[in-house]
């Protein structure tokens, strides 16, 4: 039996974890554009130990995430929960499976116009013998449980209806999450920023993963023309 999150974060394992934090004043932001997992992506310790050190009124959550481990997005959502300010999220391409419970915890929550939302039961590795198996799988149902509570909070859905959602592993449009209440703003902008930043993760470890459509050419051209100046001027 396949590992399917094993080989989500083996495809999408990158040299440099892509978590950063800009603190400026009143108003600080976190980028989360990476895979969720406390060993090969962005951990709970790390935004853990981030917040700690804000003290702005207003958390801009910038997401771009395939998702991943939900025990290691569940810790994280407490985290951002527990913070004093407002928390904004804010989906710039994709925010999949554990990555949709890490803005669960957000006051609001916007999303790019062609991006996606995606949520199932949750994933996890473990290691051990039967009875561990068990152990694990148990824990498993009591964090579905807990998704299942928090989205029925946020979305008014029924608990029935999320958890079919969740089993079906669901992919939903802007549009379609903010109809079912799942996201509160769509953010009109263009489609392809959109398109773009999903295409930097491989998300085949999904059974239904939408298909990513291709740049346009006039964005192929944009995207050569700028790399050419960029590389005159040797950034």
């Amino acid at each position: 039996m396949k590992n399917q999150l094993l080989n989500l974060i083996r495809d999408n394992v990158q040299e440099k974890r892509d978590f950063r934090v800009k603190n400026m004043g009143e108003e600080a932001t976190l980028y989360l554009y990476d895979v969720i997992d406390d060993m090969w992506g962005i951990s709970a310790e790390m935004v853990a130990r981030e917040l700690a050190d804000i003290t702005a009124s207003t958390i801009h959550l910038r997401i771009n995430s395939p998702g991943g481990d939900v025990f290691a997005a569940r810790a994280i959502q407490t985290a951002l929960a527990q913070h004093p300010a407002r928390v904004i999220a804010h989906i710039d391409g994709v925010a999949a499976s554990a990555a949709t419970f890490i803005t669960a915890a957000a006051d609001e929550i916007r999303m790019t116009d062609g991006g996606f939302y995606m949520i199932h039961k949750g994933w996890t590795i473990t290691m051990g013998n039967a009875d561990d198996m068990r152990s694990v799988a148990g824990l498993l149902d009591q964090v579905d449980e807990s998704i299942v509570r928090t989205l029925v909070a946020r979305t008014g859905q029924s608990d029935t209806d999320i958890l079919q959602w969740m089993a079906e592993e669901t992919w939903m449009s802007a549009q379609e999450a903010k109809d079912r209440g799942f996201i509160d703003e769509i953010d009109e902008v263009s489609k392809g920023s959109a398109a773009q930043n999903m295409r930097r993760f491989d998300l085949s470890a999904y059974e239904k993963a939408p298909e990513i459509p291709e740049p346009e050419p006039d964005q192929l051209a944009a995207r050569a023309h700028l790399e050419r100046r960029l590389n005159l001027l040797g950034v």
